[in-house]
């Protein structure tokens, strides 16, 4: 009866684990690669000196990596923000006491820019830093609390049954099979100004911007609705053009940080 117990928990745990992913593995090595190109050569040095030579496509995982550790457990409501129906705005009065993913970005900058934190803290929180902006351009990470993100509107994609949140995370990514160098060289070139356009803002400015586009996807399914070529053909580039979004303001953030 215990062993049963016992699988019994571990198969729905890693249910729970995994709908908790988010862009998928490809999509944030993605943002982390894209990122690096836009970066000042004083923020360069200083994240290769602390990285010790690792890339930000490297370590863009960090955060989803540790999930499985239970002494990191505390930084599973990090991954995602949820603003009330009621609520046209973020309000900090009523946000999660046990942190969220605006949170975790202020909570990683003010480490970074700490000349009193330690090297081992500095380290681990620019590593949260890159994930977490991942995070703040999947939409479904600023959706809906009532059905956590998504993950509860089942969907089919082609013939596998799916949630709109997974769909997003990785599904449409692995079906065009590039990989996170690829998908990063082949972004579109921006101009000056579009550029200047992508930057502008602040983190809360971004968060209502991928809540904004979040409450458009909960428009573009229906539960069960059997999605494939034409939702890949109408939603992918958006997708891409997030990724790219998150790889500029990630750089403009670690730009800022490293002045």
């Amino acid at each position: 009866m215990k062993r049963s117990i016992l699988v019994l928990f571990a198969i729905f745990y890693t249910g729970i684990g995994f709908a908790e992913n988010d862009w998928g593995k490809t999509g944030h090595r993605t943002t982390g690669e894209i990122a690096e190109k836009h970066l000042s050569k004083k923020a360069q040095k200083a994240i290769s000196e602390l990285l010790e030579g690792q890339s930000l496509a490297f370590v863009a995982n960090y955060a989803d990596d540790i999930k499985s550790d239970p002494d990191y457990r505390k930084y599973g409501p990090w991954h995602y923000v949820n603003i009330a129906p009621e609520d046209d705005k973020y309000v900090r009065e009523k946000a999660n006491k046990d942190g969220d993913l605006l949170q975790a970005i202020e909570k990683s900058i003010a480490v970074l820019k700490d000349k009193n934190a330690s090297r081992e803290d500095k380290k681990f929180y620019l590593k949260m830093l890159v994930h977490f902006m991942g995070d703040l351009h999947q939409p479904f990470h600023v959706g809906r609390g009532s059905d956590r993100g998504g993950n509860d509107i089942q969907v089919r994609w082609f013939n596998e049954g799916s949630n709109i949140h997974r769909v997003w995370d990785s599904q449409m990514i692995d079906s065009y099979q590039m990989s996170y160098s690829e998908l990063a060289e082949n972004r579109k070139e921006l101009t000056r100004k579009e550029l200047k356009e992508i930057e502008e803002g602040n983190l809360l400015d971004w968060v209502y911007e991928s809540r904004e586009m979040a409450n458009r996807l909960y428009d573009s399914v229906e539960i069960g609705e059997k999605l494939g070529y034409e939702y890949m053909y109408k939603w992918f580039p958006r997708l891409r053009e997030q990724l790219h979004k998150g790889g500029v303001r990630l750089a403009k953030v670690l730009n800022e940080i490293y002045r």
